[in-house]
């Protein structure tokens, strides 16, 4: 039963997905300008944290840049998806904490100083890390496959976008708010908002140029991006268990582990020099995930929101 149902998915490999050079450079912009914005976020209270919660930060990193991508390489390996298919979720399972992640873990009453200071150090250290997971795990994946002409990843290429589009806006970011902090102040928040709306109207626009493709392969894809989705937050609140932390940072490492920065992924599928063939099954996953994570992160905090309301009013009562 499963052979047929990837026999169903594997076209997908095949596919090219319509995007034109206008819409692609838009996008670039869009994550510049979201990496822009986390870097004014970026406070140095928040590397202090380091020294104050150690152990959390230390955890919480574990969890997304070692256990996610480990533990989506196992899944890839076992469950025998079509080549573009687990590509695609090696490379979203390589990507930072989505910025989305601070207000979700706020709204389910987590560790707000924590979940800024782990988004921090996530985007920071993903601009090694995202392209040395990918590559690193994609290829041990291609590895055990019996292909005939075999996948070659460019890690060139792959570190050299990661640079242009995370790194050097980090690093202007983080000038900018040591050189304008009053200014940095009044725009944080406009920015933060604009480039989340901009990538979330990029997937839109995609879906529809490829509307086609979309709807005949929707239906079988939302199960592995569900179901990859809840392994990422059942790795953070796992790991944070296990580790006898408290249950604000466990909150705030589900959270931070279970929502990626897929428009990173996006910005890496379109690139042709990484991937000239098209593998549509890649961008699907990445774009899905896009929507899919805030939608369950919401779900989720809203639901913890609430669970500590209730346990609050029981321990008024009592």
């Amino acid at each position: 039963m499963f052979e047929k149902y990837n026999d169903l998915l594997s076209p997908l490999d095949a596919i090219k997905l319509n995007f034109n050079e206008a819409g692609l450079t838009a996008m670039n912009i869009t994550i510049a300008l979201i990496m822009f914005g986390v870097a004014l976020g970026i406070k140095r209270e928040n590397f202090l944290q380091i020294t104050k919660n150690p152990k959390s930060i230390i955890i919480g990193l574990v969890a997304q840049f070692l256990l996610l991508p480990a533990i989506t390489y196992l899944l890839v390996i076992l469950l025998k998806f079509p080549v573009s298919i687990s590509l695609g979720m090696l490379l979203v399972a390589s990507c930072p904490g989505g910025n989305v992640s601070n207000f979700m873990t706020s709204l389910a009453n987590g560790n707000t100083a924590l979940s800024v200071t782990l988004t921090a150090f996530s985007d920071l250290l993903s601009i090694l890390m995202t392209p040395l997971n990918f590559v690193f795990w994609s290829e041990l994946y291609i590895s055990t496959l019996p292909l005939a002409n075999p996948i070659e990843i460019p890690w060139q290429h792959v570190f050299q976008t990661i640079i242009i589009l995370m790194g050097i806006p980090l690093v202007v970011g983080l000038w900018f708010t040591r050189r304008f902090p009053k200014l940095t102040e009044k725009i944080f928040k406009p920015i933060k908002w604009i480039s989340v709306i901009a990538f979330l109207g990029f997937i839109g626009g995609a879906v529809i140029a490829n509307f086609g493709h979309f709807m005949n392969y929707f239906v079988l894809l939302i199960p592995i991006v569900l179901i990859h989705n809840a392994i990422a937050f059942s790795i953070g609140n796992g790991i944070a268990r296990v580790s006898f932390l408290s249950v604000i940072d466990r909150k705030t490492i589900t959270i931070e582990t279970g929502i990626q920065n897929s428009g990173i992924a996006l910005v890496l599928i379109f690139n042709k020099h990484i991937f000239p063939d098209g593998y549509g099954g890649i961008a699907f996953i990445a774009a899905m995930w896009g929507i899919w994570h805030i939608i369950s992160g919401l779900l989720l905090s809203t639901w913890w929101a609430r669970y500590t309301r209730k346990n609050k009013l029981k321990t008024a009562k009592n």
